[in-house]
């Protein structure tokens, strides 16, 4: 019997995402946030020193973009309680001053802008543009906050994030790669003279390469940057000289300091002084630390969170930063350096009781990480489970609160959260197990825990179902066609198809498919050996689709074609599609339909009743 629980698919939705970017402006601390109960739409706030919260930006006014479809730094405060943001309608750059309307800085046109950034000194944005006219291309550009003509400063590799202007105003930095690479496989941070007509002159490459990943770089002085980097397989933060001498290592330890930036613009570790304020860690627990780059020594200073989002910001003595644990949401953080006291800046969130909430185990089956949610009132007999698999591949599930999972084990459905071969937070060693090996080491390692958890008597063999968005749902997917492990699939958003989806996509992701299975034409037989979509008949049950009709990473055309192929080989499929959504569910309607799907989908395939939910129905 699936046990009635509390907790309910609004709750998930309003609970169940992240402040993007933390600032100290002044007295202020600003932050933007997820409103799925308007539209989706992400609004800056802004926290007075009497605690008092307002929005930043009027209703309606949403601040994303779509720079490499997963967009970047949307916003930064401007000064007398002025901001400058990119709005998802038109992709543009505006101006708010807190009254009227916002003033668009940079005119319309087929442009987008991310990981903006303000120079000290200068009465400008710096931002990356990306053009989507014809051919694609991105340069580093100037937006003057007067609204004057947009200039230029880098053009340099098809990639750029992480515009930097040194301290004396003369030099400028940025992260910049090609393709076929993924910014986790290989970038140079580069610095170049800045003229006096505010463009870059030639630039000088000063760390990274082919195959080592600079995925953070700040100004310590004019004569040298600290920077996050792995030459070592382990992205640790080095001392960058500009004199031609060798990086330094500051803290060499088997730990991650970054992580993969998937949005241009994520932070890891801020300048405090002589210090810097860092995250650190593993996938099983991200910890906020002081580094002292002298000694190398890390003092702890994050309490009991267990991650910490990529964003950071130090104003004086605080620090700002978003934490979670396994028992509180994303939730804004300041930290005193000095007595070390936290503050929880965020409006607080209404939760379940902590008896509904699943306690974590980290665990590692035959080589494989993973993070167990046992079932709420467990009878100690195997139960259901569904493994979730994550998206990327280059991913992670850290260990915190996740509604989404609460939802599923306050019903006795247990899920295990694999972070598969290929996944971030172990290493560049594990990550590149997925190399040329997409579709065969994750779906063995999600096999792997799967049967581990039988062999424990945790789960029950019966039922087993697997699950996941994006990437994780063509691992979902695939691990329905090419194993006999898993009762059933719920798929988002999901890749069905490899070779399709190389021509269909975008520029981004183009040439990610040469790393994770192997560049075509030359490696075509792979593609047709691991594609779900070539071996739907041999599905071992039945499969859940759900999918945005303006996803412009994986066209709806991939769950399409998936579903005709269940469809004409007899297994029984459904397909729920979501106007206004795009990669990922944003909307609070959708939120709530996708999980009441999902739950009737296990309902049935597990034989457990579901009344609380509409019925779901099978085409078969």
């Amino acid at each position: 019997m699936l046990n009635v629980s509390p907790i309910r698919p609004v709750d998930v939705a309003r609970v169940d995402d992240r402040p993007l970017w933390v600032e100290i402006s002044g007295d202020e601390v600003w932050w933007d946030e997820p409103r799925p109960h308007e539209g989706g739409r992400r609004c800056v706030v802004r926290r007075g020193p009497d605690g008092t919260l307002r929005d930043a930006l009027p209703p309606g006014w949403n601040a994303r973009n779509r720079v490499i479809e997963y967009g970047g730094r949307s916003w930064r405060p401007a000064g007398g309680g002025a901001i400058v943001f990119t709005n998802w309608a038109d992709q543009r750059v505006y101006r708010y001053a807190g009254e009227g309307e916002p003033e668009p800085l940079t005119p319309e046109g087929p442009f987008r802008y991310a990981d903006l950034y303000l120079p000290p000194g200068r009465e400008e944005v710096w931002a990356v543009r990306e053009s989507d006219a014809g051919e694609v291309r991105r340069d580093l550009v100037a937006v003057p906050l007067d609204g004057g003509p947009v200039r230029v400063i880098v053009q340099a590799q098809h990639f750029l994030m992480n515009p930097r202007l040194s301290p004396d105003g003369g030099k400028i930095a940025w992260i910049g790669w090609d393709h076929p690479n993924m910014p986790w496989d290989g970038t140079d941070l580069c610095v170049a003279p800045l003229r006096p007509d505010g463009t870059a002159g030639p630039y000088e490459k000063v760390a990274g390469g082919p195959e080592e990943s600079v995925v953070q770089a700040e100004w310590r002085d004019d004569a040298a940057l600290y920077a996050i980097t792995d030459p070592t397989g382990w992205w640790n933060i080095h001392l960058v000289p500009l004199d031609g001498s060798e990086p330094r290592n500051l803290a060499p330890l088997p730990l991650e300091f970054g992580d993969a930036p998937w949005k241009l613009g994520f932070t890891w570790f801020a300048i405090a002084g002589e210090r810097l304020v860092t995250m650190y860690g593993t996938a099983d627990g991200r910890r906020l630390g002081v580094l002292d780059p002298g000694s190398g020594e890390i003092t702890e200073i994050g309490g009991t969170a267990t991650h910490w989002a990529p964003t950071i910001s130090v104003g004086g003595s605080t620090v700002v930063a978003v934490a979670a644990s396994p028992y509180t949401p994303f939730e804004v953080t300041a930290i005193d350096l000095g007595d070390g006291g936290r503050t929880v800046l965020s409006a607080g969130k209404e939760l379940p009781g902590r008896d509904l909430l699943p306690t974590p185990e980290a665990v590692v089956i035959e080589g494989v990480h993973a993070h167990v949610y046992p079932p709420h009132g467990g009878t100690g007999a195997p139960a259901p489970y569904v493994i979730f698999v994550h998206g990327g591949p280059t991913g992670v599930s850290p260990i915190m609160l996740d509604l989404e999972v609460a939802y599923f084990t306050s019903r006795g459905i247990g899920v295990a959260d694999v972070n598969y071969g290929g996944s971030t937070g172990y290493g560049r060693a594990y990550r590149e197990r997925l190399r040329h090996q997409w579709g065969v080491v994750d779906v063995q390692d999600c096999a792997k825990v799967a049967r581990g958890l039988v062999a424990d008597g945790r789960a029950d063999a019966a039922r087993i179902a697997i699950r996941g968005g994006s990437a994780g749902g063509w691992t979902a997917l695939a691990a329905l066609v090419h194993s006999d492990v898993f009762r059933g699939a719920v798929a988002h958003y999901a890749i069905t198809d490899p070779e399709s989806w190389a021509a269909e996509t975008h520029d981004f992701e183009s040439r990610y498919l040469d790393g994770l299975i192997g560049p075509l034409p030359q490696t075509r037989p792979r593609y047709l050996e691991r594609s779900p979509l070539l071996h739907a008949a041999q599905a071992s049950g039945p499969a859940l689709l759900l999918h945005g009709l303006e996803d412009a990473i994986v066209h709806p055309i991939q769950a399409e074609r998936f579903v005709r192929e269940l469809d004409r080989n007899g297994t029984p499929w459904a397909y729920l599609t979501f106007p206004g959504e795009q990669h990922g569910w944003r909307r609070e309607e959708t939120i709530v339909a996708v999980l009441e799907a999902e739950l009737a989908f296990y309902g049935l395939i597990f034989g457990l009743p579901t009344p609380e939910v509409p019925p779901l129905h099978l085409n078969k």
